[in-house]
């Protein structure tokens, strides 16, 4: 029987972090120490390397998932070891866990097997403290707001027209909806609904993963629109006055976590916005820093190619003038039994609408039987897409080096990439484009309460932003039971809002939950410490 993921992430050596810093000719004195095996990089010393040619940037990313995942964390992993096993100066950039999933259904988001990122029980739990900080940030400017609305509201902020909720980073149903301002006669603020939702929705956490430095981090934290004053303007944190505060809780935090994977691969592990709900991609801090460090950086975006990848893809190569060179699909026998070969037919096509061409990885797992995976991998090869089966949990590095040499023969092509759209398009074209193309659907429906507010933030000069769908990763449609690649269905708009500090206007689609809740049995009910401090039950 295999060790599990946190007994193989605890009997592994560490190298100290100096010696990994090394590998990306980084000096102790770059670092910001955490102990011996975790440091933050200050970002400046990627000056440092303006002359050397920047490196090659590949996305992970997979098919319409079950709800356990598909391995692509374990994938991103092994191959960036696959990499250095090749002889490539590979790094690896991928997001945060968040404690919500950790200590839920899916457990924790550093890998697995022989393909992971540790110290895995520091990394899943506090870590350097980075969401605390921006759960911290965020609920320092709904305080301030609330303290206006009761410090007789200068502003003349409509309580009604608040659209900054709290956060919390956990998943707690409870917190969904609120009273606020309860009891004693006003003197505990205004009487007002509100609600939490989950730190990795935080808008906050949005700008922290698309900011490029201390000073833009701050000025798009002035931008965050917390709602609307009683003539219909927009009210921003700045005008609060709280942008310096909120800069201040985040400076630390802007910084990239560098740690390691199993077999010594730099990695960077930084920002964990959710991909259903937000862009789903690392720090474009981490990103840059990566592609100045190594020549090869290998990274992820959340869920299937329909949220993460287009995410990453539109929105964040945008801002951040990236130009990846491939992409990696990951697949799986237990979603190809779910979704069929025309979900992962959609998924190789949506890879190539941004001129990208993918390169398939079947996930193999322990049970997986051998004839299955043949005629599986002969199917995905009618598709015209090269096909490699992996085995990285079990083997690291050695169980996908064709994978690797693949990835690398594609980074050493020009790339063509393009993003999807033009942001000269309105915000209900641009949502057009990606219901129709990205996940099939005739059209769009939009509900009144969505027009009326695309019309608002068109009206208010926002109508040049990406858009940002917010949808479930279930399905490719907006109806999480609808498996496969569905057909002859319309995507339902039921509403917007627009994340100016980060930059792109979320569209709501279906009923997506910025708050979840705990299952019946939840991760946490395994998870434990004994008398000499040592974690059990980390998955």
């Amino acid at each position: 029987m295999m060790k599990s993921d946190l007994e193989i992430a605890q009997a592994g050596p560490l190298r100290p972090i100096d010696d990994i810093a090394a590998l990306l000719s980084l000096a102790p004195a770059d670092l910001y120490h955490y102990g011996p095996h975790i440091a933050k990089v200050d970002p400046a010393v990627a000056a440092r390397f303006a002359d050397k040619p920047g490196g090659k940037l590949v996305l992970v990313t997979a098919m319409t998932p079950t709800p356990k995942g598909e391995g692509k964390t374990t994938t991103t992993i092994g191959l960036g070891q696959a990499l250095c096993a090749l002889g490539k100066k590979a790094v690896i950039a991928v997001r945060e866990p968040s404690l919500g999933p950790c200590f839920g259904v899916k457990g924790g988001a550093a890998g697995g097997g022989y393909s992971q990122v540790v110290p895995m029980e520091d990394i899943n739990l506090h870590f350097t403290g980075d969401f605390h900080a921006v759960t911290a940030a965020h609920n320092l400017l709904a305080a301030a707001l609330d303290n206006h609305l009761h410090q007789d509201n200068a502003l003349n902020l409509n309580p009604r027209d608040v659209v900054w909720k709290r956060v919390i980073d956990m998943n707690d149903r409870s917190l969904r909806s609120i009273l606020i301002g309860l009891g004693n006669r006003g003197a505990n603020g205004v009487l007002r609904e509100d609600g939490f939702e989950i730190t990795a929705a935080s808008e906050v956490m949005a700008v922290l993963c698309l900011a490029r430095g201390p000073a833009d981090l701050k000025e798009r934290l002035g931008r965050i629109l917390v709602g609307y004053d009683r003539l219909g303007k927009p009210v921003s944190a700045a005008d609060l006055g709280a942008s310096g505060a909120m800069a201040a809780l985040l400076k630390n935090a802007l910084n990239p976590n560098l740690v390691q994977s199993l077999e010594g691969t730099p990695v960077f592990v930084h920002g964990g916005p959710f991909a259903n709900i937000a862009h789903g991609c690392n720090t474009l801090i981490a990103t840059r820093l990566a592609l100045a460090l190594g020549d090869c950086v290998v990274t992820e975006a959340g869920f299937g190619s329909d949220l993460g990848a287009e995410k990453f893809f539109d929105i964040k190569c945008r801002y951040g003038n990236l130009k990846p060179s491939c992409a990696v699909l990951v697949v799986t026998c237990r979603a190809y039994q779910m979704h069929g070969i025309e979900n992962i037919a959609k998924h190789v096509e949506n890879i190539r609408l941004f001129n990208l061409e993918p390169i398939v990885s079947i996930n193999k797992f322990l049970d997986d039987p051998p004839e299955e995976i043949k005629e599986f991998k002969k199917r995905i090869e009618g598709l015209g897409a090269a096909v490699f089966v992996t085995d990285y949990r079990e083997r690291g590095s050695k169980g996908g080096l064709e994978l690797a040499q693949a990835v690398a023969d594609a980074c050493g092509k020009e790339s063509n990439f393009a993003p999807l759209y033009d942001l000269s398009l309105s915000l209900e074209e641009k949502i057009n484009t990606i219901a129709t193309r990205v996940y099939g659907a005739d059209g769009v429906v939009f509900e009144p309460a969505a027009r009326r507010e695309l019309k608002r933030l068109t009206d208010l000069g926002f109508a040049d932003l990406p858009v940002c769908m917010a949808k479930t990763p279930a399905s490719l449609s907006d109806n999480s039971k609808k498996r496969g690649r569905p057909r002859d269905f319309s995507l339902t708009v039921t509403g917007a809002k627009v994340s100016r500090g980060a930059g792109f206007v979320v569209a709501y689609s279906g009923d997506v939950m910025t708050m979840p809740g705990l299952p019946k049995e939840p991760a946490l009910l395994k998870i434990d410490a004994d008398e000499h401090g040592r974690i059990s039950g980390l998955f």
